[in-house]
């Protein structure tokens, strides 16, 4: 974490953080905040598509074992969850998170709610822990939420779908919820909600800092600014500096300046297409099988197979 947060914020012109720090366990709380409300429509709309497609899912796979990048204990994946065990194949659930309070929760629940399901939690980075999986074989990968939509579709997805596609086998399948490109002030508004939760959510990756490293920043010195990028098709939050500030990071050997009106970015999301998508698969290994969308084409889920 020192060396990632010295790196991303000696950055210019614009410094950044690693988004994957906005979830200690008050951060992953206010995240669970933000999927609730009136203006956060993914969480919701994909939950919808999957009650449609959950069961066609896993009759396509027939999976042996589901495995979350990203635990989840929400209805979402338990609709898979009932799915496989409805069907008879499914035997294991792992889960892999950054946080290892709510994993814990999230193995504890799913153990709970499935006695004879081997449920095993992995605490580790999305893109630099999946070896920890193991080998694949009759396994179903999830990657829900639209979280995809956090790694550069240039400098890191091509790297994470090959590295994923090294944990399953030829005939395995994973399942991913992508947000799709539509219209600007609805985007603006999931991300800027009227509650104000989305920035306090921004601005606890600065606590997270402080704690780890011994920073001293002031988290309410920072606006939070979310705009969409249309030329990148994607959604970019920032924290801007309130006033002229300087602020030491012990913990990564560093002090920055920051003045007024400077900003950090702490998290990129990417709004694909299907063609857009498709383009980012040659050369991984994984071909796209099917995709459902709702209604108004905001959401999608990508079913995609390892191929020999």
């Amino acid at each position: 974490m020192a060396a990632e947060v010295r790196t991303g914020l000696s950055a210019r012109p614009l410094p950044w953080l690693p988004c994957k720090y906005f979830y200690d366990d008050r951060g992953s709380a206010l995240f669970e905040r933000i999927t609730r409300l009136p203006e956060y429509y993914p969480t919701r709309t994909e939950e919808g598509i999957l009650e449609r497609v959950a069961e066609d899912v896993v009759a396509a796979t027939r999976p042996v074992e589901l495995c979350e990048l990203g635990s989840g204990v929400g209805r979402k994946v338990r609709l898979l969850l009932d799915a496989g065990r409805a069907l008879g194949t499914l035997e294991r659930c792992v889960l892999l998170d950054i946080n290892a309070t709510f994993l814990a929760e999230s193995v504890r629940s799913l153990s709970d709610g499935y006695p004879g399901l081997r449920v095993r939690g992995v605490v580790g980075d999305l893109q630099a822990d999946l070896e920890a999986l193991g080998p694949g074989g009759g396994r179903l990968a999830l990657f829900l939420a639209g979280t995809i939509g956090n790694l550069h579709p240039d400098r890191e997805l091509p790297g994470f779908l090959r590295a994923l596609t090294r944990q399953l086998r030829p005939g395995d399948a994973f399942l991913v919820g992508l947000d799709l490109v539509k219209d600007e002030g609805r985007l603006h508004a999931a991300y800027n909600d009227s509650a104000g939760v989305t920035a306090e959510f921004n601005r606890n990756i600065l606590r997270v800092v402080n704690a780890a490293l011994d920073a001293d920043f002031n988290p309410e010195a920072y606006e939070h600014v979310a705009f969409y990028d249309r030329d990148h098709a994607w959604i970019e939050m920032r924290l801007r500096a309130r006033r002229d500030q300087r602020v030491r990071v012990p913990g990564a050997g560093l002090e920055l300046t920051l003045r007024r009106g400077q900003e950090i970015r702490t998290e990129i999301s990417c709004k694909y297409t299907r063609p857009t998508f498709e383009a980012r698969l040659p050369r991984t290994a994984l071909r796209l099988e099917s995709w459902a969308s709702d209604a108004e084409s905001s959401f999608a889920l990508a079913l995609l197979r390892r191929t020999a």
